[in-house]
Order: C-alpha cells, then structure tokens, then sequence
C-alpha cells in the first residue's frame, strides 16, 4: 500500500464507509488521486481465497496474491458508494445462491469509481478478489457505480483511463477488457475455472462504454482477448 498522504476527519459512524486518504498522485496530473477505501482483509477472507484459488482456479498458494496481467472494469448496478461498500465488506457473501454454491466467499474488487470519477481502493492492487469467473488470478477489478438504470458517467470514463494507465506502469498489464466479455477467454491457456458449467451472464459495463475507454487507452495496445 502506498503511504497516506492527508487524512479527512469524519463523523464516527460513517468512519468505515467515508475512509477517505490520499494514495497517490500521477505526477503528470495533480487532479489523479486514490483514496484509501479498505474492506475486510482478515485471516478469514485470506483463507477462504485460498481455497477459492485451489477449488476454483486449480491453484495452490501460500498468499492470496496476483500477479496482474489483466484488469477487468464493471459496473455495480448499485447506485451509491455506501450500499456498495457494505455489500464487499462482509467477508462472506450474503445470498445469490448461485454464487454461494461455487464459495462462500464475499465478491469484491480492488478499486471502485464513484459517479464524480473519485478512485477508491478496497484492496491491495495485488490482493486476491472475486469479480470475475475464471480469470480472478490475474485480474484487476474495477467497479464503478452506477448500471443499466445511470450509465456511467464522463468523469467515471476519464477516472477509469487513468486508473488503467497508472496500473500499467507498475504491473505488466496484457488485457483490458469489461466484465461481460470474460466467457470470450473460454478455451484459452488463461480461462481457468474447474467446472465449466459454472458461468454467470453479464452485461456491464456494456460495449458502448468499453469502445469510450478502448479509444482513450488506444496508445498502451492493450488486447481486448484471448490470442
């Protein structure tokens, strides 16, 4: 984790919801920051990652740790910071039956992007989540609130093209993709989900919005699929 710059004082009760510390800052542009956001990261969850990554991914590790090639942006179809910080929280998930039978492990992601392009970060960059089938072991997940019902929004776009850019200069990012172009890694060497028949059908954040954020990033080359 980065070193915390400045600390914003909050009322006590929304002390876990509106963490809110400076992390970083691209010296190119004084306007990029991160904020500190942090979800539940306890021995618990890290165990329940582990035996995610075993059961699911067919890996065994020590640590609950990627190793980034890929960053995955979605969309939360939740419409404020604060529901959905609540709903990555907790470390096991709550309901969506269909989830809980392949983990009870909670979703998550690394950062999460409010509707005014603010940059969250929930997680370690290299800090294992789940928000995406098959691919969770190498990717990066960016959420952003908003959905179907509040598209999302020019700030969002321009925060999520300089989150990327900044990822890319520390980790050796390959794919870029949204989440409802995952199951189009299906049969490569880097789709690794055990069962095949667990899959889930996404739309977020939709190709009109990839199309938006693929021009922006257009000079990284960035693949939008397998080989």
């Amino acid at each position: 984790m980065h070193s915390h710059s400045r600390a914003y004082r909050i009322a006590p009760m929304l002390m876990l919801v509106l963490l809110l510390t400076v992390a970083g800052c691209r010296d190119n542009d004084p306007t990029f920051r991160i904020f500190e956001k942090p979800i539940i990261f306890n021995e618990e969850r890290e165990q329940l990652s582990l035996e995610y990554m075993k059961a699911r991914h067919g890996l065994i590790a020590d640590r609950a740790v990627i190793d980034p090639r890929m960053i995955v942006v979605h969309w939360t179809a939740v419409y404020s910071i604060e529901e959905t910080f609540d709903i990555f929280n907790p470390v096991r998930l709550r309901g969506r039956a269909n989830l809980q039978d392949a983990s009870t492990l909670n979703v998550s992601a690394q950062f999460l992007v409010d509707r005014d392009g603010s940059i969250f970060r929930l997680l370690p960059d290299t800090t294992f989540a789940r928000h995406t089938i098959a691919l969770n072991y190498m990717a990066i997940g960016i959420e952003n609130i908003g959905g179907s019902q509040a598209p999302l929004t020019r700030a969002q776009l321009k925060a999520n093209a300089e989150l990327i850019t900044w990822l890319a200069g520390k980790y050796d990012i390959e794919y870029v993709i949204g989440h409802h172009e995952y199951q189009d890694f299906q049969g490569s060497d880097i789709w690794k989900e055990t069962d095949p028949a667990y899959l889930t059908h996404k739309v977020d954040p939709g190709p009109e919005f990839m199309k938006k954020l693929r021009k922006q990033l257009r000079p990284l080359e960035f693949k939008s699929g397998p080989d």
